[in-house]
């Protein structure tokens, strides 16, 4: 017997080939079952249990609500073997307003607000589905779509749903899987419908007329979509790119010629309560000059009440310093990345997720209509043997009074299939009248002109383009009466917008700021002392201290050769201890902070590597325009950036980690945008250690490491040609081999 039970079942593999294998399994059912929605109803597995296990409870729209732990409890119990609170959390979003463009639950009680609150416990709320839903689930009993065994094969349930309307686009989707994502917004039904149609006519149209049929997102709270339409038609394109919405704003005129905002929509999954807040900070923090009071009185509305510090400013000058300070402007990602045929995941542009909706409809109109030719099979077979029962009806009715077993005489004498006998003993009396007999005759007629049509239907291509097209605008005229279908977001080409720079309407005032070591930075009001005691975390010390204007721009060089840009407006209060500057931007946490400079864009800069190479830029080429910086200086494999300072004189000081200073005329040094420079100092086993700009007429300082100024105002003897290797620094020259 082996010594241990698993030796039979057991074999050795590498960890690698097994982690490997474990988490593509991993990753395959992320994708396929939790984070992508199928193009052809929109919905992922959680969203589609609850909507056919609300259906099993007969909760119509137009029947009592239920409360929504019996649905999310019944949802778990029979489809879905996950947590009940992630199930109810499914079952809130669907009946919030301000998520779904058309919710597919109608919840009574509280399922959460735009605020950010959460929904009460489901023990509180109730549900139903809504017509929109119901719509969703049409002709699911009729065969429409396929069924699978349940998780422990006791049920069984939809593996999609039929859908009248393309869901995934008008209510959108977003979800996180393993190395790929989906965010999809929103979209206006009627718009779908009309597009839908079209493409059914014309299959391939130019992309002018798919954008004039399909603008744009519609999003549930509203907004105005800013960015042009030529931006909207490269990101519809792609299947990717940023949409631009900002919040619908009008100016409410009061008394003495007084004048307020009045915020009626805000953009789509903004929380008004942070929103508010955001713009409390605007005010208390004084990072505006125009702002002076902000109100909510939202209702069931959106009410937010902005107050000018004074008239004469203009309002749309007060709501573009308000759109590029807060979440009163943000901009949607669009990633278009579904399922295909519910299998494959694939970034699409939203003409080819219509086209997979409306094959989707085809095989639902091909079921559906099989489905129907087998009732009507069935209807007229039956009928066929009540005609016979009409024409023998004497001898059926003496049939069934005098023998044994009436059913085996039908089916032998008169030739009938079995289920016809068995119909026929079924027949009541008060049917054996005349009158029934001719209603039969027509129903016959009319059934099989109508099978005809169907056999039809199924062999035309042309006739089921024409069913689904008269489905859509069937559906399309039920949804143009309801209210809540008219488009809610609005367009903008920004032509008329006010161009100014953001600076105009901060608060201009002294401040210091503060970076530590491990890169934690904070901002102090006036003028602060260096020699203060300020506060650190435990292990971490001062590195940057810098007076400067509310109104500047931090400038930082990285180790990686990158600048950095920073506000020191948006740089947090000196409180506390600051936060992390990798957090700001798009740092490395390799990567060293080697310079902290407020910008001056009259400036220039000298930027060298550690081995010894780099160049003057002008302080204007080094601004970044996002988070993840500007590359400037070029370095070579195993080099990193070194130093950056400011110009300040006519000659430049370099010294070495072998203590070789050199000093070379910055006349010498060429000014370049960017790239790896010339060589300003030769190091043959060595590395640069620090650089300093000077007059030759004052003469070079430093500071010894007791804090003390020294000076040597004779350098000619450190004066050599760029890219020599130097000579000894001076005497008292620190031994770590820096200037300050």
């Amino acid at each position: 017997m082996p010594k241990n039970l698993f030796d039979h079942f057991s074999q050795d593999i590498p960890l690698s080939e097994a982690i490997s294998e474990r988490y593509l399994q991993y990753a395959l059912s992320t994708i396929m079952h939790r984070a992508l929605p199928d193009a052809r109803d929109g919905l992922k597995p959680v969203q589609r249990r609850i909507l056919y296990a609300m259906q099993e409870l007969r909760l119509s729209s137009t029947s009592g609500f239920r409360k929504s732990a019996k649905i999310s409890g019944d949802v778990m119990g029979n489809y879905h073997p996950h947590g009940e609170q992630a199930i109810y959390d499914a079952l809130a979003r669907m009946a919030q307003d301000f998520n779904l463009r058309y919710p597919l639950v109608d919840g009574q009680g509280n399922f959460g607000n735009i605020d950010g609150d959460k929904p009460a416990s489901s023990r509180y709320t109730e549900a139903r589905l809504t017509t929109f839903a119901e719509s969703m689930l049409e002709g699911l009993n009729e065969d429409s779509v396929d069924f699978r065994a349940n998780y422990d094969d006791t049920l069984e349930e939809p593996v999609l749903l039929p859908s009248s309307f393309p869901n995934l686009l008008a209510n959108g989707s977003t979800g996180i899987a393993v190395g790929m994502a989906a965010n999809i917004p929103p979209h206006n039904i009627i718009e779908l419908c009309n597009t839908c149609i079209h493409l059914i006519r014309y299959p391939d149209p130019p992309i002018k007329t798919k954008m004039s049929k399909l603008p744009g997102p519609d999003f549930p709270t509203g907004g105005i979509i800013v960015s042009t339409r030529d931006q909207i038609e490269k990101a519809y394109v792609a299947g990717k790119g940023q949409i631009r919405v900002r919040a619908r704003w009008e100016v409410e005129r009061l008394d003495r010629n007084q004048w307020q905002i009045v915020v009626t929509e805000i953009p789509y999954q903004v929380q008004k309560s942070k929103l508010i807040e955001g713009l409390a900070k605007l005010v208390q923090n004084k990072k505006t000059q125009l702002l002076a009071d902000v109100r909510d009185e939202s209702t069931e509305t959106i009410r937010i009440v902005l107050e000018p510090k004074t008239r004469k400013i203009e309002p749309e000058t007060l709501m573009e310093a308000i759109f590029k300070l807060t979440e009163m402007e943000t901009r949607f990602s669009l990633n278009l990345n579904v399922l295909i045929d519910g299998q494959r995941p694939k970034v699409c542009d939203p003409w080819e997720i219509l086209r997979a909706f409306l094959n989707h409809r085809i095989v639902i109109l091909k079921r559906r209509t099989r489905f129907r030719i087998k009732k009507i099979d069935h209807r007229l077979t039956l009928l066929e043997g009540y005609l016979v029962a009409f024409l023998n009806l004497d001898r059926v009715i003496e049939i069934i009074r005098y023998e044994d077993k009436p059913k085996e005489t039908l089916i032998e004498e008169f030739e009938l299939h079995e289920v016809q006998a068995e119909a026929i003993l079924n027949m009541r009396l008060r049917s054996l009248r005349k009158l029934e007999e001719i209603e039969l005759q027509k129903e016959q007629t009319r059934l099989t002109k109508e099978r005809c049509d169907l056999d039809d239907l199924l062999n035309s291509d042309e006739l089921q383009k024409s069913k689904i097209t008269d489905e859509l605008k069937q559906i399309k005229t039920i949804f143009a009466k309801n209210p809540a279908c008219k488009r809610r977001t609005g367009f903008s080409d920004m032509s008329d917008a006010i161009d100014f720079e953001l600076d105009d309407v901060i608060e201009s005032e002294p401040v210091t700021v503060i970076c530590s070591e491990l890169g934690w930075i904070r901002l102090y009001r006036g003028h602060v002392p260096f020699d203060q005691d300020f506060k650190f975390r435990d292990g971490d010390s001062l590195k940057f201290a810098l007076h400067g204007q509310s109104t500047d721009k931090l400038v930082i060089f990285g180790s990686n050769g990158r600048f950095y840009s920073l506000a020191a407006s948006s740089i947090p209060g000196g409180r506390g201890l600051g936060e992390p500057i990798r957090l700001m931007l798009d740092l490395p946490n390799e990567i060293e902070i080697q310079a902290l400079l407020f910008h001056n864009p009259e400036r220039q800069l000298v930027v060298a590597s550690e081995t010894g190479y780099g160049f003057i830029v002008d302080e204007a080429e080094v601004l970044a325009s996002t988070k993840a910086g500007k590359q400037v200086l070029n370095l070579k494999k195993g080099d990193i950036g070194k130093s950056c300072v400011p110009c300040e004189g006519d000659h430049l000081a370099l010294v070495g980690a072998n203590r070789k200073m050199l000093v070379v005329p910055l006349l010498e040094i060429p000014v370049q945008v960017k790239g790896t420079g010339v060589r300003l100092q030769k190091f043959p086993k060595s590395r640069l250690s620090d650089i300093k700009t000077f007059t030759l007429e004052e003469g070079l300082f430093w500071k010894d490491p007791r804090g003390k100024t020294r000076q040597a105002k004779e350098v000619e003897k450190w004066i050599g040609k760029r890219g020599s290797i130097g000579l000894k620094a001076p005497y008292g020259f620190p031994t770590k081999n820096v200037f300050s």
